[in-house]
């Protein structure tokens, strides 16, 4: 795809016209039209001017540079490389920190990267084939081997997994992340959720040996990062939605924190499968 008909794509999928683009660039609607069109060839200030007023992910920047025949501005560092040790340390301690609640660090389609020890739990079960290398958290959590029969609101959960994956591609297009909507869309069951209010989020009910969890979620991203890597990868924290969910994991917690004491098991890596992710932080 040549410049002109990346940027006119881009803008309209973002529903800017070529005024609010231009303004929001700091340029003239006239230049952008010919710069539309192929009558004007920007300069790569201008091209990187456009991409951060389309508000592009790094990885979108560095595709517009290319097409107007730029070099990258954005590197992409490899997540066992030197650039990206301190923040990933720094990430394997939130995960250490949010203990005794679940959390996970994966990248733009759901391939885990990293977890902490408590979220193990909520994997117990689940067959090794779906949690070695590049397990993905989204197939895991929808898959039919995966925790689908362990969770007693699938059919709302699974669609709002979906959602946001779908609302990822819409922002963002990408063959892949399609392709995964329609493999994790295939799992889902025919009847609609239930219409019944859902509270203040969406929970994840789901069944464990030590009885009913009810979770819900936040995401955290780098929202200045300058890496494309780095810029992509989410912290996905689980936090309880109710005192009983609060209390089990509690006393989990504390059960693992008097394993340790004693050089015993730790409860909450019993049948913790990730810990053969190349790129896992030792959060134990």
């Amino acid at each position: 795809m040549d410049f002109p008909q990346a940027l006119r794509e881009r803008r309209t999928r973002r529903r800017l016209s070529q005024l609010e683009l231009a303004d929001r660039a700091g340029t003239t609607q006239r230049h952008l039209s010919f710069i539309e069109t192929g009558r004007s060839t920007p300069g790569r200030d201008l091209v990187v001017r456009l991409a951060e007023s389309l508000e592009l992910p790094l990885r979108e920047r560095n595709d517009l540079l290319l097409s107007a025949g730029f070099a990258p501005a954005y590197p992409g560092g490899a997540l066992d490389g030197p650039e990206l040790a301190p923040v990933l340390d720094a990430l394997g301690n939130i995960l250490t920190g949010h203990l005794p609640w679940p959390a996970v660090v994966v990248d733009r389609y759901g391939e885990l990267v990293a977890a902490n020890a408590a979220f193990g739990l909520l994997t117990e079960g689940v067959p090794a084939e779906l949690l070695g290398p590049a397990a993905n958290v989204y197939r895991v959590a929808l898959h039919p081997q995966g925790l689908a029969p362990r969770i007693g609101n699938f059919a709302e959960w699974a669609q709002h997994v979906l959602t946001g994956l779908r609302r990822e591609a819409e922002r963002h297009p990408d063959e892949r992340l399609d392709a995964l909507h329609a493999e994790l869309r295939s799992y889902l069951p025919d009847r609609a959720p239930a219409a019944a209010p859902l509270g203040f989020a969406v929970p994840l009910e789901l069944h464990s040996r030590h009885g009913l969890l009810r979770l819900i979620t936040t995401v955290t991203t780098f929202a200045t990062a300058t890496d494309v890597t780095l810029a992509e990868l989410k912290l996905e924290a689980f936090l309880p939605a109710d005192r009983a969910t609060s209390t089990i994991l509690s006393g989990l917690g504390g059960a693992r924190r008097q394993g340790r004491r004693a050089g015993g098991a730790d409860p909450e890596s019993e049948g913790n499968s990730f810990s053969n992710i190349a790129h896992e932080f030792d959060s134990t």
